[in-house]
């Protein structure tokens, strides 16, 4: 599958748009009615048992509001963390900690939630099985999500419509099950193929032919 990389123009990029979706048009309001200066120690705790993730979203969330913010990373992105543990701490002004605070949270629960969610998948099905992903994602945090599939301890499956054949029943029932995975073998230069299949008929139809997986 495609390869997913977290570059730091990626991080920048996916942040910035979370940013300008929260302040657009106006800023923060309500934040803005603080008018001095007052710079503030705070730690940030887990309030659960947990797989971190998203922390370089996180700093990045504050960076790009206030580049003086501190914020010091204490545990590093896929660690297992108990409840009460430090995570980082950020000091700088009270004010500009405020405005990037939810989009930095956001990103730091939802690549969290999912990592832990998978790791209890993981967890229970053992080492005999992997735990896999699909490419039933929020459109455009793709890439977040399949990363904290990765931190949690499962693997990802196809990353877009490109990474390798997947014959579905939809497929199927728009063609003939045989004939397509037939140009999949023909076409398929170095991809894998998957056909998915409802019944023994149509696995017997198939068999013997070289592709990869059945589902």
């Amino acid at each position: 599958m495609s390869k997913i990389k977290l570059s730091k123009d990626f991080i920048r990029n996916t942040v910035k748009l979370a940013l300008n979706e929260d302040l657009y048009p106006s800023g923060d309001i309500t934040s803005g009615l603080i008018k001095n200066d007052k710079i503030v120690s705070v730690k940030l705790l887990s309030n659960q048992n947990a797989i971190i993730g998203g922390l370089l979203f996180t700093k990045q969330a504050f960076a790009l509001i206030d580049n003086k913010i501190k914020f010091i990373i204490k545990k590093k992105d896929g660690s297992q963390i108990k409840k009460g543990s430090l995570i980082a701490t950020i000091k700088g002004k009270a004010k500009n900690i405020l405005v990037a605070e939810r989009v930095a949270l956001n990103f730091l629960s939802h690549i969290s939630g999912i990592a832990t969610k998978t790791n209890k998948f993981v967890k229970l099905a053992g080492k005999k099985t992997k735990i896999c992903c699909t490419r039933k994602t929020i459109p455009n945090l793709r890439v977040i999500q399949k990363y904290a599939v990765k931190l949690g301890g499962g693997i990802n499956h196809r990353f877009n419509l490109s990474d390798e054949y997947l014959i579905k029943d939809n497929h199927v029932a728009s063609s003939d099950l045989k004939s397509l995975v037939l140009k999949a073998i023909k076409n398929k230069k170095g991809k894998k193929i998957t056909v998915e299949i409802d019944n023994l008929n149509q696995l017997k139809t198939i068999i013997g032919l070289k592709f990869n997986t059945v589902l």
